[in-house]
This record gives C-alpha cells, structure tokens and sequence, in this order.
C-alpha cells in the first residue's frame, strides 16, 4: 500500500518548533515515497497561563516570551518567509506535491483574526484545533498543563470545546486531532478506556459530519481505531492523516498502520494520491 498524504508537518517557521526544517521534511517524505506533504504552520491565536510550578522548567523558547503575569503569547506567523521558504521547496524538489497550509488554534474564539489571515493568503490546507481551555480567572491554559483536574474531565472539557469549534463557521476543510487531551493522560492511574467516552466522541463527529470537513487521523498519539469506525458509521466522508511532526524525522510516522487502520473502517484512497481518503 501507498503511504497517504502527510497532511500536518510543522517546520522551522512554527513558533514551537526549535527542530524543524522544510527542507529536511521534503527529504525526508521523499525518503519514504510520500506524494505531497502539507506544511500546516502555527497560527496560535489564543494566549495561555502557564502555571507558576512549570515555568521555570519550561523549554528556553516558550519561557522567553512569557510576560511578567505568566501568559505566553504566542507570535503571528511570518507568513511571507513561510511562503518564500515554500516556494524555494517547490523548486528544490520537483518529485514532491508540497502544499502550503496553516493550523488554526481556536479560530472560533476569534473571528476576525483567523478570517483576515485566510482572507489575505490562499493555503491550500487549513485545519482547524483545539490546544487550550478556559480557565476560572478569564486566562487559557494549554491542554498538556491542565493538571489540576481528572484526565477524564479534560477530555470531556476537551470535546466540548471541539464541538463548538466543528460547530462554528471558522474555515477550516480538517478537525486536526480530535484525541489531542490523550498526550497528557497520565501513565500512572487507570488506563484510556476510549468506549468511556463514546458518546462524547460520537457527538463530535455527527457534526463534523453535517459539517463537510474532514477527519484528521494523527500519528502522534496513535488514534483509537474506534474512533475511525465511528465516524465511518455516522457518515465521515473522508479522512486525512497527519504526523503532526515539529521535526523531519517524524514526518509520515506511523502512516503504515494508520493507512491500514483506516481500510479496515472502510475508507479508501482518493482519486490521485494527493486527495482526502474517502469512504
């Protein structure tokens, strides 16, 4: 079987990102005999309290642009490098579809700046995610440092704000990792039983549905395979898969069995190679 798309690669022009590289993530798809892959780059719109305990163990480029009261701000998107950087790619390696894209954070929650960066440039893929939640004090925390409350409670906090981000007109044609609140799911405790929030899931993804858009399948935490047939049976028309790699070596990681995992929910390649999986 062919490897999909790599749908979610951030590079160096990702705020987060200290590892990345365009150029080594187009050697890298090559290496593996990806048809394209999508530079999904940050655009974090929404700025988050780090609690007081983590700050100091923080990496150096999230603590230098924390302010004074705790918040990390995240920076905008150089989208004009980006799109040089991009364009350079495109001509360095012909034998790759490279397309460029963004990855909204939270877009429902603000409007006006994620329509006026869409309006102002044409990507060819934009997904839409969740990485924050409200916090008590009118502040947002970013989902891996919520640690004051039960794993489970997150995820369910987690899915009601992906609902009302499916639910919302923001544009976005792909949900990116609907089971992001699982990087945090603590080692010790009870284990992730996904079918004790089958109902959660499902409400989610019978809107994406009604919505039109696309299901991401992310490797980075590998996605429960219920989740997949889920969405198969409520009526998921396609699904795209992301490494969600923040360096080249994780680009198309885990591709394999996701592919094969996918097949076996019933969804199959599209026309071209570089197209959505569809059912």
């Amino acid at each position: 079987m062919r490897l999909p798309t790599d749908g979610h690669v951030h590079t160096e022009w990702s705020w987060d990102t200290v590892t990345g590289s365009m150029i080594g993530s187009c050697e890298r798809a090559l290496e593996l005999g990806l048809p394209s892959v999508a530079f999904t780059e940050h655009a974090d719109l929404t700025p988050w309290l780090i609690p007081e305990p983590i700050r100091p163990v923080l990496p150096d480029h999230f603590r230098v642009r924390l302010r004074p009261d705790g918040v990390l701000e995240p920076p905008d998107l150089d989208v004009a490098g980006y799109l040089a950087c991009v364009e350079e790619c495109r001509g360095r390696f012909p034998d790759l579809r490279i397309l460029s894209g963004v990855e909204l954070s939270e877009p429902h929650w603000h409007r006006s700046r994620a329509d006026a960066l869409l309006a102002s440039h044409d990507f060819d893929r934009v997904l839409g995610s969740v990485h924050s939640l409200p916090g008590d004090d009118g502040h947002h925390q970013e989902l891996t440092v919520v640690s004051d409350r039960p794993p489970g409670e997150i995820l369910r906090a987690y899915l009601t704000e992906v609902l009302g981000l499916v639910e919302s007109t923001a544009g976005f044609a792909v949900l990116a990792h609907i089971d992001y609140a699982l990087r945090s799911w603590p080692a010790e405790g009870p284990p992730f039983v996904v079918a004790d929030f089958e109902e959660e899931f499902r409400t989610v993804l019978r809107a994406l549905a009604g919505s039109g858009r696309a299901l991401e399948v992310n490797t980075k935490v590998p996605l429960p395979g219920e989740v997949v047939r889920w969405w198969f049976e409520l009526g998921g028309d396609a699904v795209a898969f992301g490494s969600d790699a923040h360096e080249p070596a994780l680009v198309g990681h885990g591709f394999a069995k996701a592919a094969a995992m996918a097949e076996s929910c019933g969804f199959r390649p599209g026309h071209t190679p570089h197209d959505f999986w569809r059912r």
